[in-house]
Parts: C-alpha cells; structure tokens; sequence
C-alpha cells in the first residue's frame, strides 16, 4: 500500500466526519428555529367541544 493512498483514505475519512459535523450542526440549527417559531404561534383558541345533556328519552339499541 501506498502512502498517497493512505492519505487519501484519511482524508475521506476527514470529509466524512466534517461532513457529519456540519450535517449535526445544520440539523441543530433548524430545529432551534423551528422551536423558536413554534413558540412564537398564538395559543389557538379553546373551542368547548358539544356536551350531551340529560334527556327525557333514553336510546337503546339491541
């Protein structure tokens, strides 16, 4: 083997790992945006959902 390709296997090895780094980071990046974002949303109004009332039928199906 080589040295040239012994140093072309490390630096591959180096891009990758650079790579990964910045892939991480840009990752990071964007979710804090998002979050900042999600944050930053009005609170949606709480709409009451329609409540049964006590008739004076009941319904009962066999």
């Amino acid at each position: 083997m080589e040295l040239s390709s012994i140093m072309e296997g490390q630096v591959a090895d180096l891009r990758r790992t650079l790579n990964v780094n910045l892939l991480k980071s840009q990752m990071a990046t964007q979710t804090a945006a998002v979050t900042a974002m999600i944050q930053q949303m009005p609170a949606p109004a709480v709409q009451e959902a329609p409540h049964p009332y006590k008739g004076t039928v009941v319904d009962v199906s066999v």
